[in-house]
């Protein structure tokens, strides 16, 4: 997307529908300048952050969605806490989420609009985190998922509601997409602004690093930058594997049940007659009865159709059954009672009068128990299988929803027990350098990163056979850093390419204050004394900055884009690897008047963001309409108790 269209949403929170329901989907709305809207403080007691027309946002309401939030992102992020979110501006986001859903559900009721508590009950049922192993809602699983999550079902109905009311208030306008014509032009001659530059590049490996640093150095550098070599919580995850070899025993037919599924589909080991046939469907009798008689006079089936306009179908190698679903069973009788080569018709089917050829007849003999015995082991061994799975799991579950422990789960269904060494949420181990996590060991690691220390152990499916594994969490090392006796390599290199860094800066200042008072680039540079790279040209369009997002062009780009003619600013190569000077020699303007090519792409690419513009200002004006008032030191206090508690 362009960057400076980027920008005009970017300034704006604009829609967001997020269903975080027991970690996994809770349903809250999003929409608006929502950042931008500040509300005055009164008529709020202490548990209330905010009022919003006649409801209010409680600091509970605040710090359930926050933890929700929280979990929901773990399910792709799992090293995420409390303080990441908070110090990225989550909680802020949540805040007023929480004031504009409920500000849309207020003005929505003052509209006369209802959400039925049957749409609710849909909108539950229909979460697939709730289905039960036949694949339909179950109440248990839904309760005891509510358990898990402390969410009662209260919570989730008014989630529910909540996000309704938002959604049909704003579904309908967040698709607009017009835009007029002369409001695109100065977007799209923005677009065809050309710019032209040059670029100056210090290497910070031409940078001498000075004197060998000292001890008291090496100490001080460990001690501000003590977060580098700081180790990630650890966990290790104790786990129980539940796979079809766990239940083989229940899963072998007995000769009985082989016996009464042979008998049960009989028809399906049956002999049988399959056959191929070309056949034509005709609108009216008489064209059919001209059609036929050409075929049965020796004219191919397909060659009369073709003549008269129409075309035949082939089916190949189906049987009487399938036929007569697709035909009728007049014209299924007519063609499977008539001898290869035989011409039928034209007989009345469902669509018209069918004329068909046999083509040809393949008897398929019948298979008897014995013959048809491995088939259905098979199968029958898939579906005993499954069962005494699902039967296992839902045991093991409601166990678990009765407060038993790993150990005991492990101890009264005969399972066996492992654990992983202690590892991160990205599944390495520090001190077990040579494991690496299987696929289904990193599922079971992401489950046990969402845990809380406490949680009853987890349900995770392995594998695409039906198996499972009882996950829970053994011991947790929290973050700490690691002796700098241990890291003191590490450190000390660090270090000396924290001072390279730094004098390369300096550098690059030095020549920058140069550049800005007139000095050639070129000049500037060798006055450095360093075999530098030679000064190079760049050329650009905005049209090119926006094709170069996310690629290494894109900051040199946007820092070209961002400065005055004639002057000069500095950019950190990646990886800190050096510093850019950079300097803006021409631009030139763009016009697009009269392209209408350039007009066309930018009304496309606004049109595709000015729905959410629409929504942005809709919410702005929802909550000026319900009134909206903020107790700021209640919503510190309740960031401050969110930051104490960490990630709980």
């Amino acid at each position: 997307m362009l960057s400076f269209f980027r920008r005009i949403i970017n300034s704006k929170a604009g829609v967001v529908v997020t269903f975080i329901v027991l970690g996994v989907i809770a349903i809250a709305f999003a929409a608006g300048d929502v950042t931008n809207i500040a509300g005055m403080a009164g008529g709020l007691n202490g548990s209330d952050v905010a009022k919003v027309g006649s409801a209010k946002v409680t600091a509970n309401d605040l710090r359930t969605a926050a933890q929700n939030e929280v979990a929901a992102y773990r399910q792709e992020q799992p090293g995420l806490d409390m303080a990441q979110f908070v110090a990225a501006g989550g909680f802020e986001g949540v805040l007023q989420r929480e004031i504009t859903g409920l500000a849309l559900e207020q003005f929505g009721k003052q509209q006369g609009m209802v959400v039925s508590r049957r749409l609710v009950d849909g909108q539950i049922a229909s979460i697939p985190a709730f289905r039960g192993p036949n694949g339909q809602f179950d109440p248990a699983l839904y309760q005891q998922l509510l358990a898990q999550r402390k969410m009662t079902d209260a919570q989730v109905r008014t989630d529910i509601e909540r996000s309704t009311f938002a959604q049909q208030l704003t579904i309908p306008t967040i698709g607009a997409t017009q835009f007029a014509t002369q409001m695109a032009l100065p977007y799209a001659s923005l677009l065809l602004e050309k710019r032209q530059g040059e670029v100056g590049y210090i290497p910070t490996r031409l940078v001498p690093a000075g004197a060998a640093p000292s001890d008291a150095d090496i100490q001080t550098f460990y001690n501000r930058n003590v977060q580098r070599y700081t180790l990630p919580e650890r966990r290790a995850v104790r786990y129980a594997v539940v796979s079809p070899a766990a239940v083989a025993a229940k899963a072998t037919p007995s000769d009985a049940e082989i016996a009464r599924y042979y008998q049960t589909n009989q028809s399906r080991y049956a002999a049988t007659q399959k056959r191929d046939v070309t056949q034509v469907i005709v609108a009216d009798q008489a064209g059919a009865n001209a059609l036929a008689a050409k075929a049965k006079g020796g004219t191919s089936l397909a060659e009369a159709a073709r003549a008269a306009g129409l075309e035949a179908s082939v089916q190949k190698g189906v049987d009487k059954a399938a036929y007569t679903t697709q035909a009728s069973a007049a014209v299924a009788d007519a063609v499977f009672g008539a001898p290869q080569g035989g011409v039928i018709g034209p007989v009345r089917g469902t669509l018209g009068f069918v004329v068909a050829k046999v083509d040809a007849i393949t008897q398929v003999p019948g298979k008897s128990l014995a013959q048809a015995r491995p088939e259905i082991v098979t199968e029958l061994t898939k579906q005993k299988q499954a069962a005494a799975l699902g039967e296992m799991r839902n045991a093991i579950e409601d166990a678990l929803s009765g407060n038993a422990t790993f150990d005991e789960v492990v101890a009264d269904r005969k399972l066996q027990a492992q654990a992983t060494p202690a590892v991160t949420a990205q599944g390495a181990a520090p001190d077990a350098p040579a494991f690496q996590p299987t696929p289904e060991q990193r599922a079971m690691i992401t489950a046990a990163f969402t845990a809380e220390q406490g949680d009853a152990p987890q349900i995770v499916p392995i594998g695409q056979d039906g198996g499972f594994a009882v996950v829970g969490v053994g011991q947790i090392q929290r973050s700490a850093p690691r002796p700098l006796a241990q890291v003191r390599g590490q450190v000390l290199a660090d270090l000396t390419a924290d001072r390279a860094r730094t004098a390369a800066r300096a550098l690059a200042n030095a020549v920058l204050a140069k550049v800005n008072k007139g000095m050639p680039m070129a000049q500037a540079l060798k006055e450095t004394g360093l075999a530098v790279p030679p000064v190079r040209p760049i050329t650009a369009s905005r049209r090119d900055l926006a094709a170069a997002q996310n690629s290494p062009a894109a900051a040199p780009l946007a820092l070209l884009f961002s400065m005055p003619q004639n002057k000069a600013r500095t950019l950190a190569a990646p990886q800190n690897e050096g510093w850019y000077i950079i300097r803006v020699t021409k631009i030139e303007p763009g016009n697009a008047t009269g392209n209408d090519a350039a007009i066309r792409a930018a009304r496309g690419d606004i049109g595709r963001l000015i729905g959410r513009e629409y929504v942005s200002q809709f919410a702005r004006a929802v909550r000026d309409t319900v009134v909206v008032k903020t107790d700021p030191k209640a919503i510190a206090k309740t960031r401050s108790e969110l930051l104490n508690n960490g990630s709980n």
